[in-house]
């Protein structure tokens, strides 16, 4: 269980993790070692794979595009965990026996194969706006939109707490949960000029 926690990360300063986080929950044997799982568990992590995987290019954008070394720093650390997340949940998913979302499209009912449906995701003239932002104007665009995508995930995260039933993917939402509030916290107030305390982990 705390392999699991190790991959999620989130703000609780638990996201190094080992090269073994992404491999154990699948590698760990059947689903009912940590519990059975039913269809939310299978729509949260078909949702929130492709939710990160949007994360994570919008994250490489700020590496390239972003002037605040504040926001390159935040960005990384964005990338580092939720990539940590998305192979966790593919393991998960591979050993249910149910398909890994390619891609930006979501397999389970969450945006019905409409990436912009699920809470959050950014629409691709959103991405071409931000792709084709720099300096400055780029951070305050890349924050504001961060600040949704995030929304989105801790709404997502919330309905698996409340409807699923595999105990390491309702852990995991509950590391998005605070995780993602703590990030969105830090990037209002980066917004406003303040020095937020947490920084990349």
């Amino acid at each position: 269980m705390t392999v699991v926690l190790a991959a999620c990360g989130g703000s609780t300063g638990k996201g190094g993790g080992s090269p073994s986080a992404s491999v154990a929950p699948g590698g760990t044997g059947s689903s009912a070692s940590a519990g059975q799982h039913n269809r939310a568990d299978v729509a949260f992590a078909q949702g929130m794979i492709p939710h990160h995987r949007q994360a994570i290019d919008m994250a490489d954008m700020a590496a390239e595009q972003a002037s605040s070394g504040e926001v390159k720093a935040l960005a990384a650390k964005i990338k580092k965990e939720q990539a940590l997340e998305i192979d966790t949940m593919a393991a998960w998913l591979k050993s249910w026996g149910e398909q890994v979302p390619q891609g930006m499209s979501s397999m389970s009912g969450i945006g019905h194969g409409n990436p912009s449906a699920m809470p959050g995701m950014m629409s691709s003239h959103d991405m071409d706006q931000l792709k084709g932002a720099s300096g400055k104007a780029f951070d305050t665009m890349f924050l504001n939109m961060m600040i949704k995508h995030h929304e989105g995930a801790v709404e997502m995260a919330d309905a698996e707490k409340k409807q699923g039933a595999y105990g390491p993917a309702k852990a995991m939402a509950g590391d998005i949960v605070a995780g993602q509030s703590a990030e969105i916290a830090q990037m209002r107030a980066m917004l406003g000029g303040g020095s937020p305390s947490a920084g990349s982990s």
